[in-house]
């Protein structure tokens, strides 16, 4: 005699299916002491809603006919999300996020705000998934759906990915010292900037705009790479190296 799921909050609420044989006029379906409340009956089926338990409960069908053999039935106790790592990224997703907490065993999902994604359980205490694209930057909430429940939730900041459009000057000397002010888009957390590979000093001026310091080159063009938390943009040959005269 079958019972599905197996496994439930202890707060109860499940919707348990028992199959089984002359199950037709159940009178009564107990998990240990407490009795659930049949919604649906047929000679081979019985549905259920659990009431609140702990541990291991064993489940019995009772028709005219007597008690059914023992089910057991596994109340999951409710999960708890303490932390995740790391707690922002970029609104197109696809980073690994790890959360800590208890009794994370059974988690089926993991919601960040409206999206879900599905986790890989490492321990109890850990799982690792892969965040969803974002609808916007900012904060969301982030909760992990288990057998024994949803945690309260965490909180996960989505941050737009940096774009640069333009530089200017457009060139300078190949010894470097040039002062340049790189425009585009989210520079906020700039954390490096880069021309053909080497890297600049720099200055945040706001979201829109960077002021890098060229370091030495060698003559022609460089791409020219600005870095944040949320991933890298680059202006193709955007910088030009331009040697001195010779004599």
């Amino acid at each position: 005699m079958p019972i599905s799921p197996n496994q439930g909050p202890t707060s109860g609420g499940t919707t348990v299916t028992i199959t089984g044989v002359n199950l037709a006029g159940a009178t009564a379906v107990h998990f240990g002491s407490r009795t659930a409340t049949i919604t649906a009956n047929t000679p081979t089926s019985v549905t259920v809603v659990d009431p609140a338990g702990s541990g291991v409960a064993a489940v019995t069908v009772t028709t005219v006919g007597g008690t059914s053999n023992p089910l057991s039935f596994f109340y999951i106790n409710a999960p708890i999300a303490v932390s995740l790592s790391p707690d922002s990224g970029p609104t197109t997703g696809g980073q690994t996020v790890t959360v800590y907490g208890y009794g994370l065993a059974t988690a089926s999902s993991v919601s960040f705000g409206a999206n879900s994604a599905t986790p890989t359980v490492l321990s109890d205490s850990q799982v690792t998934v892969t965040v969803p694209a974002g609808t916007a930057a900012g904060s969301v909430a982030v909760t992990v759906t288990t057998a024994g429940g949803t945690t309260s939730a965490l909180s996960y900041t989505y941050v737009d990915v940096p774009t640069v459009t333009s530089i200017a000057p457009i060139s300078g000397p190949t010894s470097g010292g040039t002062a340049t002010t790189i425009t585009g888009t989210a520079l906020t957390g700039t954390t490096a900037v880069t021309f053909g590979g080497t890297s600049a000093s720099f200055t945040v001026l706001d979201d829109t705009s960077v002021a890098a310091v060229t370091p030495p080159g060698t003559a022609g063009g460089v791409d020219v790479v600005v870095t944040t938390g949320s991933g890298s943009a680059t202006l193709t040959d955007g910088f030009t190296y331009v040697a001195g005269p010779g004599i």
